[in-house]
């Protein structure tokens, strides 16, 4: 079975105008982009789009990414009003067979929940999933998405590994690679062979395994469980804000 991987960073709520989440998105891009040369060029969605392109190509500047986030502002169905608080939401994608699509969502402030991310829906096939699936790979998108982003936690894993680990919905999601940011808290001892790497001052990378991590891998399900456990213990798993867009 094919599983579903994904690799996704979320935060709660916090209050960024259009300018500084497009900011946060240049970083984010530029650095993406030496991940791996399919994340060079993104593309949205638009009338009138070249036919021989899959949309308009978005340029990694911050005037444009502006522009982008604001034309994703939350509006009443009526009247179609811009609604204050309820940040700014994009979807764009590569130009990779199958497609690669990257989900944005900021600027949310309180008392407005809602999933705040950045969320890379891997394709199911393909040679850039191929690409990607290895640990230094993933570990370096992750810590794009930490440096750019700021989010509480990210994490590379599978909707399939998640079903089987995750006790709680909107917890702290533990994966084959996860960023845990030091506001959750102190880092607890982790068993072999788990790596963990520090992110600059932001937080850490928890590498359970140099190998692919499946849900069709019994050991590799129970050493998930277990690092989730731990850091349960630690206080580094509840969350109170709402859960992450995943599956």
């Amino acid at each position: 079975m094919t599983e579903n991987y994904y690799v996704g960073a979320y935060w709660g709520p916090r209050q960024e105008t259009a300018l500084e989440c497009a900011r946060r998105a240049e970083l984010f891009f530029h650095m993406l982009a030496r991940c791996d040369p399919g994340f060079t060029q993104w593309y949205r969605a638009g009338r009138g789009s070249p036919r021989e392109l899959p949309g308009w190509p978005v340029r990694r500047e911050v005037k444009e990414l502006e522009e982008l986030f604001l034309r994703g502002r939350a509006r009443t169905d009526i009247g179609k009003k811009v609604i204050d608080g309820m940040g700014f939401s994009t979807i764009v994608w590569n130009a990779e067979k199958p497609m690669t699509r990257l989900h944005l969502t900021c600027g949310l402030s309180p008392p407005w929940g809602g999933p705040t991310c950045a969320w890379l829906e891997l394709a199911k096939k393909g040679a850039l999933r191929e690409r990607l699936l290895h640990a230094p790979v993933l570990a370096e998108v992750l810590t794009s998405m930490a440096t750019a982003w700021d989010p509480d936690f990210a994490v590379a894993t599978s909707n399939e590994m998640v079903r089987l680990v995750e006790k709680c919905k909107g917890e702290v999601r533990v994966g084959w690679v996860t960023y845990l940011s030091r506001r959750l808290g102190t880092l607890p001892p982790l068993p072999a062979p788990v790596r963990i790497e520090p992110v600059g001052a932001l937080g850490w990378l928890l590498v359970l395994s140099p190998e692919p991590m499946t849900a069709s891998n019994p050991e590799h399900v129970a050493l998930t469980a277990r690092v989730r456990e731990l850091l349960d213990r630690a206080g580094l798993i509840e969350r109170p804000e709402p859960e992450p867009a995943g599956e």
